[in-house]
């Protein structure tokens, strides 16, 4: 799994309404300043993320963006995996794609770069947004 700067922003801008989430919808700009990510950049993202079923959006002047889920119950890995355009089974780590390996998948490195990929997933699927608050929190002190 690459993780894009499109990817991080999103993860970063879910982390911010997940930190506000019983102070109501929250104002595209609040999210840009607070987790410094460009404001147009954040619309498309949000707008992703809404198609989803992330988030919420309402109109207005007292509109915003909702959390639609708990924190504890949105993971990295499927975060990331919502906003992922490609066919990532199609993919190796190391070769654009597999159909076109010029090892023709007898890559003798192809297990361990599985490998690496798999632990990848595994943390990005452990880790919550409620996880990554509670680190903030923890760094804080």
């Amino acid at each position: 799994m690459l993780v894009t700067q499109k990817n991080r922003y999103a993860l970063r801008a879910i982390f911010e309404l997940a930190k506000r989430l019983n102070e109501g919808p929250v104002k595209i700009a609040e999210i840009a300043e607070a987790q410094a990510i460009p404001p147009r950049f954040l619309e498309v993202i949000l707008n992703q993320l809404k198609k989803a079923g992330f988030v919420t959006a309402k109109r207005g002047f007292t509109g915003g963006y909702t959390l639609l889920h708990s924190p504890e119950n949105i993971t990295v890995g499927e975060l990331f995996r919502s906003l992922d355009e490609s066919h990532e089974n199609l993919i190796c780590v190391t070769c654009i794609s597999k159909n076109v390996c010029p090892f023709h998948n007898e890559c003798a490195f192809l297990p361990m770069w599985n490998q690496v990929q798999n632990a990848i997933h595994d943390v990005f699927d452990n880790t919550t947004i409620q996880k990554l608050i509670e680190n903030e929190k923890m760094m804080k002190r």
